[in-house]
């Protein structure tokens, strides 16, 4: 395992290559290659320089990235752009700062095809979420990607409930290190 900073763009074009791989796959599979490359690409450029920024990926012998993982501290005031809003009309803004703000944010883990069911994802979410602020990490994911929904349970992630009539298209996670979700409830998903 390979752990980066802004420096994972000397990367970029092998961790890009592994996200296109993973996420135009089931239940991806609606996405088209060439724009989910451009897209992922250019979110990279930007997002290496986020504050807290960090990634790891794990590396075949050839180069080629098996596995990936990028995060970074979550920052005020938070924002409204990508798939931000759903959670914030999901949680609530009083619950997004108590709960997201200044925790470590994941926001992409993959595994290539080859790879799953060794283990590979279990230990690169450890790998970002060890040093997460006070134990406090989140990720978001889509409502339909139920193999990555029980995987995240499987780990002892919880899912923060929704405010009353304002379930949305993507689910909230808590690290298992997070604490309670102070004043509402959290679902403690098995799986």
């Amino acid at each position: 395992m390979q752990h980066f900073g802004s420096d994972i763009l000397t990367v970029a074009d092998r961790l890009t290559d592994a996200y296109v791989e993973v996420f135009t796959a089931p239940p991806w599979d609606h996405r088209d290659p060439a724009a989910t490359r451009k897209e992922f690409r250019q979110r990279l450029e930007v997002d290496a320089h986020r504050p807290g920024f960090r990634a790891a990926l794990s590396l075949a012998a050839d180069g080629e990235v098996d596995g990936f993982v990028t995060g970074w501290v979550t920052q005020a005031p938070f924002p409204a752009d990508r798939a931000y809003g759903e959670v914030t009309r999901r949680l609530g803004a009083d619950r997004v700062d108590a709960l997201l703000v200044g925790a470590f944010e994941i926001d992409e883990l993959g595994v290539r095809a080859r790879t799953r069911g060794t283990g590979l994802g279990k230990q690169l979410l450890s790998a970002l979420t060890a040093t997460a602020p006070a134990g406090r990490a989140w990720l978001l994911t889509w409502d339909q990607a139920h193999a990555t929904l029980a995987f995240y349970r499987r780990m002892g992630w919880r899912e923060p409930e929704p405010l009353p009539g304002r379930a949305t298209g993507v689910v909230v996670f808590l690290s298992p290190f997070s604490g309670g979700d102070r004043g509402a409830a959290v679902t403690e998903s098995g799986g």
